[in-house]
């Protein structure tokens, strides 16, 4: 039907208007809203949407620019300075994660190749759920909100293997491909990134802002976004890493400010539609109809995610307390989980049963993730009022205890609310 897809977003984006603003008078995130909003419209709620795949390409247009604001206010010289946490926590933390998540699916009765594939499932976490609660609290810079980026980013790289390994898992070794196509392919990244970092990016913008125009800076601030985003998905790589690494790049300019100015109006829309098409995965009747199972593993996996993340933090030297919001913060499972459950499904290597289960714990773990970081927060503030011994107080690896001798000619801003986050910005 022509104009059906106007017709879908008439309907969802006034729904979400709706429930929106009743979370709102309850003080319940709006995160939780968009995916009740899905719930609702989905195909296993009223089943308003005709066409679900339309839903579907605009939240990967939300990621992408979600990705893309993240990678403009974070820059490359910060994501330099994050190695040892990409590196050591990302690692630590996936591979921990898959093998305790793998013991448990081997206690329940699953076969070895299905318990591992769970791992890998639940080893990755929300990078669009999380990083908008980071940037909306403005704590992106705060020692959680660095560790927690870096782990996502990890993630983002990791899935690639994850992928090649399924079908491998599912027994088809013909699908192994070539490892030297891969270290390639990274290769040709990382170059992409030095040059256009240092040469391509930042002339190409001068060029541009000489002209005034502001429509044509838009538009070729997005079209450096989306290809660098489809760049990345034409390789075997996600599109959020895309994304995130052309932001990187354009931070490096002198015209990062005005390119998030001009790319944040968008971005608030295109992200409701991603956590709508989360909340249509959530088949209502399944859960009502194994309410406990659900409510358990769901458990299992935000306890088993938050200590195996708040370890891996605590490893790196960070306190008690950054170790907690941080194990919290990444404790639910990830959207690129459900990219790699389908693969699982075409080769036959999840069940149904446990399909079902896992689409649920997921949708729940993430619907959680507002008020678990909540809670983690006020908690682990309540910890630093306790008699800790200093090692885990100040954290393994202490870290100085101030840089402002190391600062000249700066302004110092008491208060990051609404009015402060405005005066950083100008």
């Amino acid at each position: 039907m022509e104009f059906q897809l106007l017709k879908d977003m008439v309907l969802i984006l006034a729904l979400a208007v709706v429930v929106i603003y009743v979370f709102h008078r309850l003080k319940i995130p709006s995160v939780i809203g968009f995916l009740i909003t899905g719930v609702i419209t989905g195909p296993h709620g009223l089943n308003l949407i005709s066409n679900l795949h339309d839903v579907e390409v605009l939240a990967e247009v939300g990621v992408i620019l979600l990705l893309f604001t993240i990678g403009i206010e974070f820059s490359l010289k910060s994501l330099l300075k994050i190695g040892k946490i990409l590196l050591i926590g990302g690692s630590f933390q996936v591979l921990m994660t898959i093998g305790a998540i793998t013991l448990v699916a081997l206690r329940l009765g699953n076969e070895i190749n299905e318990s591992v594939f769970i791992g890998f499932l639940v080893a990755l976490s929300s990078t669009a759920i999380i990083l908008k609660l980071i940037q909306d609290n403005g704590e992106i810079d705060a020692p959680h909100g660095r560790i927690s980026l870096g782990v996502l980013i990890y993630q983002d790289i990791i899935i690639v293997p994850m992928m090649l390994l399924t079908p491998i898992l599912a027994g088809n070794t013909e699908a192994m491909g070539s490892y030297w196509e891969i270290i390639i392919k990274f290769a040709v990244i990382a170059l992409i990134v030095v040059l256009g970092a240092k040469y391509i990016v930042p002339f190409t913008l001068h060029q541009l802002a000489r002209t005034q125009n502001r429509e044509l800076f838009l538009l070729s601030i997005i079209v450096i976004a989306f290809a660098a985003a489809f760049l990345t998905y034409s390789l075997g790589l996600s599109l959020a890493l895309g994304a995130f690494i052309a932001g990187l790049l354009i931070s490096e300019s002198e015209y990062s400010q005005q390119a998030l100015g001009d790319v944040t109006p968008f971005l608030d829309v295109f992200t409701s539609f991603f956590f709508i098409s989360v909340g249509m995965l959530l088949d209502l009747q399944y859960v009502f109809s194994h309410p406990v199972e659900v409510l358990i593993f769901t458990t299992i996996v935000l306890s088993i995610k938050a200590l195996v993340a708040g370890l891996a933090a605590f490893i790196l030297g960070f306190p008690l307390r950054t170790s907690i919001i941080v194990g919290f913060t990444l404790s639910q499972v990830g959207e690129f989980s459900f990219i790699l459950s389908r693969i699982g499904v075409t080769e036959g290597l999840i069940s149904d049963s446990n399909y079902q289960l896992f689409l649920s714990v997921s949708v729940l773990s993430m619907a959680a993730t507002p008020f678990v970081i909540w809670l983690a927060t006020r908690f682990a503030d309540r910890t630093n009022r306790w008699p800790l011994p200093d090692f885990l107080r100040y954290g393994l690896i202490p870290r100085p205890e101030s840089l402002i001798a190391k600062v000249r000619e700066h302004i110092v801003i008491v208060g990051y609310g609404l009015n402060g986050r405005n005066v950083a910005r100008a």
